[in-house]
Order: C-alpha cells, then sequence, then structure tokens
C-alpha cells in the first residue's frame, strides 16, 4: 500500500514542471503533498536517523529556523511568521526528490525526459508566437490560444505570465543532461547543439533579459569546464548567435519602428509602429507605444530606473534593520505604510519584493538570515562536490546553481509560489544529478 501511494505521489511530483506551465498553484499543492508523504514515507522506512546526519539537511533546518526568529522582530508579524512557517516545505523539496521521489534511476530518468520534452515544446511554441506576428498588434496567439497582453512580449503556454524564456532557461540543462546521459544521442554533437542554441534563441526573443544573460552564463562556464562535450556548446553557442542575427534582422518587430523617446522609466519606451492602413493597403499607418526600455538606458540611468530605486530602499531598510531586517514578506507593507520609504519611491509603486535573492535576505531578514542562506549555499554546493556522481553531471549541476544564485541580476521572491517551486524543485534535481554515473541504453 506504501509502495503504491509513492509511486502515484512519484508520478506527480515528475510532472511538476509540467504543472509549472498552468500557472503557481497547482505545483504548489502537488510539491506540499509530495513533502507531506516524503516526511511520512522516511519515518515509514526508518531513515530519518540518516537524514538527520546530513550536513544539508541541519543547515536547511538553521536557514528555516533563522526565518522564524527575525519574524518576531519583524514590522507585520503576520506576514512574516505566516510565510516563514510555510517555507519549510520549500527547503524540504530537493530531499523528497533526492531520498523519496528519485531515488530510483529510472525514475529520475523518466523525469529527465520528460523536462527535454517540456523544454522543446515551450521553445516550439514560444517560436510559433514570434512568427505570429504583425506591426499593428504585435505577437499573436500560441499553440494553445494564448496571447499577449503586453505589446513586444511572448507569453508562450503560460497565458498571461511573460516567462517562456525564465522557464526554458531554468529547465534547459536538465535536457542537456537527458541527452548526453543516453547511448543513442551522447555523440550527437547536431541534436546537443540543436537544442541548447534553441533555448539561446527562446531566451533572446521573449525578452527576457536575466534569463537570456543566465543561460548564456551557463554556455560559457560549461564551455570552460566540460571539455568533453566542448565542440556542442561551441557550436550551439555560434548556431543561437545565428538564429538571433537571423531573428534580429529579419523579423519586422525589430524593424517596422522608429524610437520617439528613450528612457530608463518602466516602459519608458516610446516607439512609432508602421503597418499597413486596413482601408488603404497602400498607405502606411502607425500608433505609438510604450515599450520596456533599453537594457543601455537602465545601465546609464541605474539610480532613477525601476531597479535602482527599489535596491536603494531595500538598502535603506536594511541599514535601518541590519541585524533582523524588517520581516519576511514585508517589504511592500512597510513601503506603502511607512512614509518616509514610500518618498524613496520617486517614480514607481511600491513593489512586491527586492527583486534579487540576496538583497531580500538582507533588507527582509538581516544578517541573521542572509548568513544562514549563504551557508545553505556553501553546503549545497559541498553536498554536490563530493557526491558519488561523474564529474560531468557535477559540474552541469554546479553551473545550474550558478546560473540561478548569480548575484548580479534581478530575481523572483523565493517565498512566492511559482519561484519558490521551481528554485527548490531544481536544486534537488541538481542533487539527483550529481550521483549520476552510468550511461542508459534507450
Amino acid at each position: 500500500m506504501i509502495l503504491q501511494s509513492k509511486n502515484s505521489i512519484s508520478y506527480l511530483f515528475l510532472l511538476t514542471p509540467l504543472f509549472l506551465i498552468t500557472g503557481p498553484a497547482i505545483p504548489d499543492i502537488v510539491v506540499t503533498l509530495g513533502v507531506l508523504f516524503g516526511i511520512f514515507y522516511i519515518f515509514y522506512q526508518k531513515e530519518y536517523k540518516n537524514v538527520i546526519k546530513l550536513n544539508l539537511f541541519k543547515i536547511s533546518i538553521v536557514f528555516w529556523l533563522s526565518l522564524l526568529l527575525i519574524s518576531f522582530f519583524s514590522y507585520n508579524k503576520t506576514n512574516s511568521f505566516q510565510d516563514s512557517l510555510i517555507f519549510i516545505r520549500f527547503l524540504l523539496i530537493p530531499f523528497c526528490c533526492y531520498l523519496v521521489f528519485f531515488e530510483n534511476k529510472k525514475f529520475f530518468e523518466k523525469s529527465l525526459f520528460i523536462i527535454f520534452v517540456l523544454v522543446v515544446f515551450v521553445c516550439l511554441d514560444t517560436l510559433y508566437q514570434f512568427i505570429n506576428y504583425t506591426s499593428k498588434d504585435g505577437f499573436g496567439k500560441d499553440l494553445l490560444g494564448f496571447k499577449s497582453n503586453w505589446y513586444g512580449r511572448l507569453t508562450g503556454p503560460f497565458g498571461d505570465e511573460l516567462i517562456p524564456g525564465s522557464y526554458v532557461s531554468k529547465f534547459g540543462l536538465f535536457g542537456f543532461v537527458f541527452l548526453i546521459s543516453i547511448k543513442k544521442f551522447k555523440n550527437n554533437i547536431f541534436i546537443q547543439s540543436l537544442y541548447l542554441s534553441l533555448i539561446v534563441l527562446v531566451c533572446y526573443v521573449s525578452g527576457e533579459r536575466m534569463a537570456f544573460a543566465a543561460f548564456s552564463l551557463s554556455l560559457v562556464v560549461l564551455l570552460i569546464f566540460l571539455d568533453e562535450f566542448r565542440k556542442s556548446i561551441i557550436l550551439s553557442i555560434l548556431i543561437g548567435a545565428l538564429f538571433i542575427f537571423l531573428a534580429f534582422y529579419f523579423h519586422p518587430f525589430y524593424n517596422d519602428f522608429n524610437v520617439i523617446e528613450s528612457t530608463e522609466y518602466h516602459q519608458g519606451q516610446k516607439i512609432e509602429k508602421f503597418y499597413q492602413c486596413e482601408n488603404n493597403t497602400e498607405k502606411l499607418c502607425s500608433k505609438f507605444i510604450n515599450i520596456q526600455p533599453s537594457f543601455f538606458e537602465i545601465i546609464k540611468n541605474f539610480s532613477t530606473s525601476a531597479y535602482g530605486e527599489i535596491y536603494r530602499l531595500s538598502y535603506k531598510m536594511f541599514l535601518d534593520n541590519p541585524i533582523t531586517g524588517i520581516g519576511i514578506n514585508n517589504f511592500k507593507y512597510l513601503c506603502e505604510s511607512n512614509e518616509f520609504y514610500k518618498k524613496l519611491m520617486v517614480n514607481y509603486d511600491c513593489a512586491s519584493h527586492p527583486h534579487n535573492i540576496y538583497i531580500q535576505w538582507l533588507s527582509e531578514g538581516g544578517i541573521i538570515v542572509f548568513i544562514s542562506f549563504i551557508f545553505y549555499l556553501y553546503f549545497l554546493i559541498r553536498f554536490i562536490i563530493y557526491n558519488t556522481g561523474d564529474r560531468k553531471y557535477k559540474i552541469i549541476s554546479l553551473v545550474i546553481l550558478l546560473s540561478m544564485f548569480w548575484p548580479i541580476m534581478s530575481t523572483g521572491s523565493l517565498i512566492k509560489n511559482w519561484f519558490g517551486v521551481t528554485s527548490f524543485f531544481i536544486i534537488g534535481l541538481c542533487l539527483c544529478i550529481s550521483k549520476l554515473k552510468i550511461i542508459t541504453k534507450l
């Protein structure tokens, strides 16, 4: 009975990357049920003593306790205690992956295959929407009928969420692990390169700069350290660059407008789009549209950009509360309720979170939570390095974590459903990859 239940929940857990496409609710429910069952299963199998011995588990509990500790000093204790208490479900996801649901190598390989298929699907779906474009209305519907509400941004199969680039950049290298872990594709440089270059293209055309930067960084690091597959990676970079060049110079989205005004503010680039008039196709009509600002405008005027103001406010909150921070999930609450902090947001409304993992822990959790999180990352990396898998799998695991926790980039909030489930599920997959050894027949 217990084993049957484990198999059933394992299949649900395995489909988490699919559920993430539907939004935050279903994957959060699935991983929560999975964690509850995982705890029961570990006690049922009397494996809890071995789990407790793991340094990674110990630091996970210390990190969680640090969130609860600073909640006593938070401005809005309800917000802080509520989100700190349930944060334990995220911290336990990696252990459920590693010790319960993906402990069987064959089952884990099924998970890698599903991720590979999902990444390819998201890429093709997003590119279909990219091709389905008119100058007047922007990107059209994807294969599932979703259309972006933001001119110039792609949704792919994610409904109204602008995250297809983020999704494929986070899960893309797991599909690469699938390709290099089976004899059928292990030496197929063309398939490996085409797959990686497809992700590069989707990250670029999606307009998600951080996704593009993170995945590009991953490929560069893999190029340096993963000498066994260096040809595939070089070729993927070249093909990806070629795809981007062709898209940039031939797709009308990049060529059918004039820039009227370019500022660093949110939606601060004003452009005039040209298209054939409906009533007279021989004439050109135009309309003005505000889109996301140029990357160079943001860098040049960073202090008055949205990110600049959010980071400045976060830093001020940290300076005022250096030890315990303002409280978990207190950023927006304090910004809106405190007139001094609210005035620091000159050009924008108060954001929901600081848009950077490290800055968020500093401002909302202070030195206590920040140091706990750094130790968590240290023991996570150490666990992977000293695991029993082949060198190439450890390198890929570390590169995935590097791209996800690279400090100099904007990120989601780890305490929020979608980003939290995604991040800790990926951590669990990285732990599983780091113990892979044998090439499998398919």
